[in-house]
C-alpha cells in the first residue's frame, strides 16, 4: 500500500464523496488521479478495493484549499471517478458535493467560524463560478443534526443555504449556448441551457414516454437511451461543446406535467444513467429554463420557488430571470441542501502493483 491519505467522507446533498485537501494530494494531475483511482477503488463495478460505493453518484472527490482569489475564501475543484473505467474527469462542477465544501472548510481550519452561521465563499476551479455556502455553526462548531428534509436523503439535516454567482454558461459558452431558447434536434424540439450545468430540455412525450418512469423503467428501454444518445451528440456541437461521446455532458432532462403538486417533473439521464433525483446544478439549469418565455418548459405562472419533481421526490430551486426581448439575465440562484459528515480519518489505497497481480 501506499502512504495513507487524509481524507473526509462527507455526504453532499443526494451524492456522496471523499473530500481532500489539496496539499494531502500530488500536485501533478496525473499522479493525482492515479491515486484517486485507487482510492476509490475504479476500475471495478463494486469498487471493492476502495471507498467508492459503486455508482456515479458515490464516486465523486472535492479537492479543497485556501483561495488566492480576494473573492473567495477557498477553491474546490471537484472531480468525478468513473467507476467501471480509469477515467477521473474534471470537466463539470457538482452542486450536491459544494454543499459539503463549507462544513469541510470549517472543520480542517481552512476559513473562521462567524457566529450562530458562517457564509464560506467558493470559487469552484471547474468553471470559475463563486458560491456561497451558508452553514450553522452555533456553539462554535459545524451543526449538522437539523429538521430539513431532502428527496432522497433519508431522515433530516440542518439546512444549508447554496447561492450561486455567475453560474450563466459556466462549460458552454453562454446561458443558451446556440443563442435560441429553443433548437431543432433531429426533428425533437429542445431547449439547450447553461446555468450552471449544461443541459439539454426535452418533452418526455416527444420520445415516447410518460417522464414519470422510474430510472430503472427508463434505463430497460434501450431504444430510448440510444435515442437520448443520438439526440445528446447532436446538441453537444451545437452547444460548442464538440465531440461529447466520452464526456459527461450536458445531461439530458425529459421533462413532464407535475404529477405530485410540483411545478415540473424530471427525469435527468447523467447522461447514459438516470439519476435517482436531480443534480443541484442541473436543477438550477432546469428550472431557469422554466423561467425563459419560449423554452419547451416555459412556466407561464412562474413560482417563486420551483419545485422540481423527480424519481425519489423534489427539488427546490430559487431562480431570477430578467428577459427583456431577447436579452435574458440570470439574477439570484440558490437552492437548499444538507450534509453530512460520515468519517474523519485515513484512506489507505492500493499500489498498482497490487492491482496489476490481482
Amino acid at each position: 500500500m501506499t502512504a495513507p491519505v487524509p481524507v473526509l467522507i462527507m455526504r453532499g446533498g443526494t451524492s456522496k464523496g471523499a473530500y481532500f485537501r489539496a496539499e494531502d494530494l500530488p500536485a501533478d494531475p496525473a499522479e493525482r488521479d492515479r491515486l484517486l483511482l485507487a482510492i476509490m477503488g475504479s476500475p471495478d463495478p463494486r469498487q471493492i478495493d476502495g471507498i467508492g460505493g459503486g455508482h456515479p453518484l458515490t464516486s465523486k472527490v472535492a479537492v479543497i484549499s485556501r483561495s488566492a482569489d480576494p473573492a473567495a475564501d477557498v477553491d474546490y475543484l471537484f472531480l468525478q471517478v468513473q467507476v467501471d473505467k480509469p477515467i477521473v474527469s474534471a470537466e463539470q462542477p457538482c452542486g450536491n458535493i459544494l454543499a459539503g465544501v463549507g462544513p469541510f472548510a470549517i472543520e480542517r481550519g481552512l476559513v473562521h467560524i462567524q457566529d450562530q452561521k458562517t457564509a464560506v465563499r467558493v470559487r469552484m476551479v471547474n468553471t470559475g463560478a463563486l458560491a456561497i455556502v451558508t452553514v450553522p455553526t452555533p456553539d462554535g462548531r459545524v451543526r449538522y443534526s437539523g429538521d430539513t428534509a431532502l428527496s432522497g436523503v433519508p431522515g433530516t439535516a440542518a439546512r444549508i443555504e447554496v447561492e450561486f454567482r455567475d453560474t450563466a454558461g459556466s462549460v458552454a459558452p453562454g446561458l443558451l449556448p446556440t443563442g435560441r431558447v429553443r433548437d431543432d434536434l433531429d426533428g425533437v424540439p429542445a431547449t439547450l441551457i447553461d446555468n450552471g450545468m449544461p443541459v439539454v430540455l426535452l418533452n418526455a412525450a416527444e420520445l415516447g414516454v410518460t417522464g414519470y418512469e422510474s430510472p430503472a423503467q427508463l434505463e430497460a428501454d434501450h431504444a430510448l437511451r440510444r435515442r437520448v444518445e443520438e439526440l445528446r451528440l447532436i446538441a453537444g456541437k451545437l452547444m460548442g461543446l464538440g465531440d461529447v461521446a466520452a464526456t459527461t455532458v450536458p445531461k439530458m432532462c425529459l421533462v413532464a406535467p407535475p404529477a405530485h403538486g410540483g411545478a415540473l417533473s424530471t427525469r435527468m439521464f447523467i447522461p447514459h444513467r438516470v439519476h435517482a433525483s436531480i443534480g443541484v446544478l442541473a436543477a438550477v439549469s432546469v428550472g431557469t429554463a422554466a423561467a425563459v418565455p419560449g423554452s419547451v418548459c416555459f412556466l407561464k405562472d412562474l413560482p417563486e420557488t420551483i419545485r422540481l419533481e423527480h424519481p425519489t421526490g423534489f427539488y427546490d430551486v430559487v431562480i431570477d430571470v430578467d428577459a427583456a426581448g431577447a436579452e435574458i439575465t440570470v439574477g439570484r440562484s440558490a437552492i437548499v441542501s444538507t450534509a453530512r459528515l460520515l468519517l474523519d480519518g485515513q484512506v489507505h489505497p492500493r499500489t498498482q502493483e497490487e492491482f496489476d497481480h490481482g
